[in-house]
């Protein structure tokens, strides 16, 4: 049981830990709905306009450990017009292992763990568009420390433990 302010902790070899170890990966939330089938594959005639929506949250697993869960939502609305087309939503998670000072934590909670799960939210989203009859939605890169900056103004909460609610990017 390390201290979740020390900046690392022995494993058995006598090697201190990783600072960022990615423990797991895996879908915790994924649906899919074409609300006009079968109609809307006759009429489609022009590509979709798609709205996209991305939030980040963190929060500790453990109480007292250095072990966090991170998800990567994502919302993506296709519309031609006013018509609904299709409405995809992923929830993408790690778990992760941080050996890092306090300070150090929201920043990798925020920015280097998404980083590490969005090419696979993103492959997730492409196959899962193209397999509903439409064009792979192919998100382009997301700047994570953007979206943690855009956060960071006043009245900004930290991630510090179980105590504090998840901490999300918008």
């Amino acid at each position: 049981m390390s201290d979740q302010n020390a900046p690392s902790s022995p494993i058995p070899n006598g090697q201190p830990a990783p600072p960022l170890q990615l423990n797991i990966q895996y879908t915790k939330d994924l649906s899919f709905e074409v609300p006009g089938a079968p109609e809307i594959y006759v009429t489609l005639r022009e590509q979709p306009r798609v709205d996209l929506a991305l939030d980040v949250q963190a929060r500790p697993v453990e109480q007292g450990q250095n072990v966090f869960e991170v998800s990567l939502q994502i919302r993506a609305d296709a519309k031609v017009g006013d018509t609904p087309c299709f409405i995809a939503e992923l929830v993408y998670c790690g778990v992760f292992t941080i050996n890092v000072e306090q300070q150090h934590l929201e920043p990798i909670l925020l920015v280097e763990c998404p980083r590490l799960l969005f090419p696979f939210a993103r492959n997730i989203l492409a196959d899962i568009t193209r397999d509903g009859g439409f064009p792979p939605v192919m998100l382009a890169p997301i700047d994570f420390v953007a979206l943690w900056q855009s956060r960071r103004g006043p009245g900004a909460q930290g991630v510090q433990g179980a105590a504090q609610p998840p901490v999300g990017i918008a």
